[in-house]
């Protein structure tokens, strides 16, 4: 039995990553970790009740609580909506309307991943879709017109992760469930850091592009005006939904789940008037958004229960009153927190880091005196860069698997943009109105 809470939560993570490397799925590995906790802590109950009883109560009381939420239903419904888009034209429609305004910046159709990806993001809210969609369509493509291989795939690598950020984001929903935070204000307070976050590449690009002219190609396309507004028949609509969706939250008209059921119905018009909505990939849409939704529920469901267990035993306590007793300033607590990030993202995926972790560090930041709703935000921008960050960057693979590329070449193409995410994360600790602006603006 361990008594002191420090020492347990070593010997617990030790079990969580013993399960991890055991092939353990994610969400039994957290119900594993929560019922040792319980198992290793000396637990004072009444002679009627064992020990077994109390951990079948929390346990059941964690997962109703945590699944039962409207809000959650959200979360189903954006991921369908990507998947539909996905699936369909609807995203290779978007690509080519954005070709006639990109040929006069710097860098010309490298920005392509920039843009694309920031579109994509605010109608998908999954990373992963947001990079393989707009990876099979563009680097192939940039690469046959002479553009550099290694900044059209380090753009994309460092763009995709945008699906976290600009709303709607799966990460803020489950953010925002769990820390009991207002998911549409978690969702405008993410799009001026995903609009600077995406302007911060793109400037990149063009300085590149500016130093050394080799990394495009020396002949330069042209569209004339006839061309920009035919593209505006592939641009609209896309541009369309995503007002309707996140201007519906923004103003007030709709909260988090109803607009994500205008999305789904948005993105099905769409597939429908582009004449690519078949039973084939509409089916697969559904199955694969019933997949992601159960492992995502049950990550979710194994976070509750092992947040009971770290509260019930005084774990959070503990580590609350040892990181105290520091006494960290608030920035260097930032920064401690960032490093252990990045080594989480080393070993563990975004969804899991969020879950795992909240539990434990919200506390703790709260009493710092950040706001949650600001915190929400670092800690998306952190799960963004786990998504990059080997040896399990989730997009790392993704990109692999796309480009064909040994994954040497492709961390070497993706540190510019890793080293631009830090220095977002800088500026939002520096001037934290960056997220806070535009929810103390929004219309209750």
């Amino acid at each position: 039995m361990f008594t002191d809470p420090l020492i347990l939560t070593l010997v617990l993570f030790g079990v969580l990553l013993l399960c991890l490397l055991a092939g353990l799925w994610i969400g039994f590995s957290l119900f594993t970790v929560g019922i040792a906790g319980m198992l290793l802590h000396q637990v004072n109950l009444p002679p009627t009740i064992s020990i077994f009883d109390k951990i079948g109560g929390l346990m059941a009381n964690s997962v109703w609580n945590s699944l039962n939420s409207w809000s959650l239903t959200a979360l189903p419904l954006f991921i369908l909506m990507g998947e539909i888009l996905f699936r369909t034209a609807v995203s290779t429609r978007l690509l080519n309307g954005l070709l006639p305004w990109l040929g006069w910046i710097p860098g010309r159709l490298l920005h392509i991943n920039v843009v694309a990806c920031s579109l994509f993001a605010a109608v998908s809210g999954s990373s992963a879709a947001t990079t393989a969609t707009v990876g099979k369509i563009t680097l192939d493509e940039l690469s046959k017109r002479g553009y550099d291989r290694s900044l059209a795939i380090g753009s994309l690598a460092g763009a995709g992760t945008l699906g976290f950020l600009i709303p709607p984001s799966l990460i803020m929903i489950i953010y925002g469930v769990l820390s009991d935070t207002s998911i549409g204000k978690l969702f405008i307070g993410g799009v001026i850091p995903g609009l600077v976050l995406a302007g911060f590449y793109s400037l990149y690009i063009a300085g590149r592009a500016l130093l050394n002219p080799q990394v495009v190609p020396g002949h330069k396309e042209r569209f004339n005006s006839r061309d920009r507004l035919a593209s505006l028949g592939d641009l609209a609509p896309v541009l369309l939904l995503v007002f309707v969706v996140l201007g519906g939250i923004y103003f007030g008209f709709t909260t988090p789940t109803e607009a994500a059921v205008i999305g789904v119905l948005g993105s099905l018009l769409l597939a429908l008037a582009y004449r690519n909505l078949t039973w084939d990939n509409f089916r697969q849409s559904l199955l694969q958004a019933v997949r992601t939704t159960g492992m995502i529920c049950l990550i979710i469901a194994g976070a509750a229960f092992l947040s009971q267990v770290v509260g019930f035993v005084g774990i959070a306590r503990g580590i609350s009153q040892a990181i105290a007793a520091m006494q960290l300033s608030p920035y260097t607590l930032l920064l401690v927190l960032g490093l252990m990030y990045l080594v989480l993202g080393m070993i563990l995926d975004g969804i899991s880091i969020v879950v795992m972790t909240l539990p434990i560090v919200l506390p703790i930041v709260v009493q710092a005196g950040f706001s949650p709703l600001w915190f929400g935000i670092f800690l998306v921008i952190m799960v963004e860069l786990s998504q990059i960050t080997p040896p399990v960057g989730f997009s790392l693979f993704v990109i692999q698997g796309i480009a064909a590329e040994p994954v040497a070449a492709i961390l070497k193409a993706t540190l510019p943009f890793f080293l631009i995410m830090i220095g977002m994360v800088i500026l939002l600790a520096l001037f934290p109105e960056i997220v806070l602006y535009l929810p103390e603006k929004m219309i209750p």
